[in-house]
């Protein structure tokens, strides 16, 4: 007895205490185990209701609207050397982008404790510093016939950076934005007005798009021409869509079905909002059914689950913009909007540095390549893309042996690029839906539509025309650059509707 009592002194009093919970909570999990056995069980959110994490607490009005190209625009950053210098020593080593905490004025509002931190994949991969790139070797080599920017780590004033309102500051937005890029002088132009032009383009055709807008920077007192300051697919965006789910491609993915562990697509898609209420499940769906569904079911099925109007356009919008890079590029840039109320997608444009950088002359189904290295037809026998749930395409031919920027890899494996990697060019959805006759048609169609409106009468234009004048509203604008980057593209537009005017799907012959 004396025994007994003194192993029972041993037990932690609030054990003794609650022993009844103890033995329940013990009985459940033998129940449990009972029923579930040895299974792994992942709690995915699938259910609308959940809060959203990360609700906007903060919104700034500014002094002016950021995007108004009307007026001109100032954004001044100012951060610690040592935390830049940790910065890039994470970037060089290791690949990670880190924020440093900086204050920011723009257009004389002072934001204090913004993060910011480079932006990009393969625009950096030219960027040095002390005259070492991150492989420890010089940046700035020639690829497809065109120079890719020598970005220096000493220049920071001239570097891609990703700005984030709420980085520090949880909750907090700009004019409704949490982040916003500035982009470089990159892809051989000091400009970007490619970029602009392109930006306004597919807003003028009616599809979601970013805005952007010229301003004057400055980094720790060392000013540059001006930026092109690009709106950020963030959480206010998603909200601005309606009510849905923003997902990112994300560089190197794959649109492949891996089968209903969410875990498996961490690399190839984002979520962007509405984390913790909603998850990837559409997406997955999506994928699943692209590849297993038949040519007929292809057909009848595709409308109930992708707005297919608005993917004619988008798809119209890459050849008339003459943009290689889009969602069947190797950057993957593009991002799926999921309606939750019609229960169907929109894929959305994102990221067009490279747009009228191909050949003018190509047609209305022509493939876009790299620098305008010819094209192949776009309508093909898909079958065989089907089945392996993505097709794997060959790169343009690159003169004098280069091979293309860094991140323009094979996703998940393969040669790294500089070593002969190969570009990872195509996407499943995009190739159904043109080898399709009925949503071929559809294309068409579109394209027509847009060629009159955006080319034919001289809108794409008059939009480059207003671009250079918002252009040399802001301090430091380089007059002589921008006139000679706009003729350019003047000669570009001419010759893109002089080709495309001949074409049979344009003349109906």
């Amino acid at each position: 007895m004396a025994r007994s009592k003194r192993l029972r002194h041993r037990v932690p009093v609030r054990l003794r205490q609650n022993w009844r919970l103890v033995a329940l909570c013990a009985a459940f999990l033998a129940v449990c185990w009972g029923v579930f056995g040895g299974g792994m069980i992942r709690p995915y959110v699938t259910a609308a209701g959940t809060a959203e994490a990360g609700a906007a607490v903060t919104d700034l009005t500014g002094g002016r609207d950021l995007f108004d190209g009307s007026a001109p625009h100032d954004i001044r950053l100012t951060f610690a050397e040592q935390a830049y210098e940790d910065m890039l020593a994470a970037y060089f080593k290791e690949g990670e982008k880190k924020y440093v905490e900086a204050d920011l004025v723009i257009d004389g509002v002072r934001v204090p404790s913004v993060g910011v931190r480079l932006k990009g994949n393969s625009t950096l991969r030219g960027l040095t510093w002390n005259g070492r790139g991150q492989g420890g070797f010089g940046g700035g080599p020639r690829w497809g016939g065109m120079t890719r920017t020598g970005l220096k780590a000493e220049e920071p004033e001239n570097l891609p950076w990703l700005i984030s309102f709420d980085e520090f500051v949880k909750g907090r937005r700009y004019q409704g934005h949490s982040q916003v890029a500035v982009r470089p002088a990159a892809m051989g132009s000091a400009t970007l007005l490619n970029e602009a032009l392109g930006i306004a383009l597919v807003g003028a055709a009616g599809e979601p798009t970013q805005r952007s807008v010229y301003s004057s920077f400055t980094v720790n007192g060392r000013a540059s021409a001006p930026r092109l300051v690009v709106e950020y697919l963030d959480e206010g965006y998603a909200e601005r869509l309606g009510d849905g789910v923003l997902y990112k491609a994300l560089a190197g993915s794959s649109f492949t079905y891996k089968g209903e562990d969410q875990t498996r697509y961490t690399e190839d898609f984002k979520q962007v909002n509405k984390v913790g209420g909603r998850d990837l499940q559409p997406v997955i769906d999506l994928m699943k059914w692209v590849r297993e569904s038949s040519d007929a079911e292809f057909e009848k099925g595709l409308p109930e689950r992708l707005d297919v109007e608005s993917f004619a356009r988008y798809a119209a919008l890459q050849n008339i913009m003459v943009n290689f890079d889009d969602m069947a590029g190797p950057g993957r840039n593009y991002y799926l909007w999921y309606d939750t109320r019609a229960g169907r997608f929109t894929v959305v444009n994102w990221d067009l540095n490279l747009a009228f950088g191909g050949d003018p002359a190509s047609g209305v189904h022509d493939t876009i390549r790299m620098g305008g290295f010819g094209g192949r037809r776009l309508a093909q026998p898909q079958q065989q893309g089907r089945e392996q749930g993505q097709r794997q395409g060959g790169p343009p031919d690159m003169p004098g042996g280069s091979t293309p920027p860094g991140g323009f890899g094979p996703p998940g494996g393969g040669e790294r690029p500089g070593g002969g990697g190969m570009l990872r060019m195509g996407h499943p959805l995009k190739e159904r839906f043109l080898a399709n006759a009925t949503f071929k048609r559809l294309y068409e169609e579109q394209y027509r539509a847009l060629y009159a409106r955006l080319l034919a009468s001289g809108a794409a234009a008059d939009l480059l025309d207003g671009l250079v004048a918002a252009y040399k509203l802001n301090d430091g604008a380089d007059t002589a650059t921008v006139e000679a980057e706009a003729q350019s593209l003047r000669t570009f537009l001419r010759t893109r509707v002089e080709a495309l005017a001949s074409d049979e799907a344009i003349t109906g012959a």
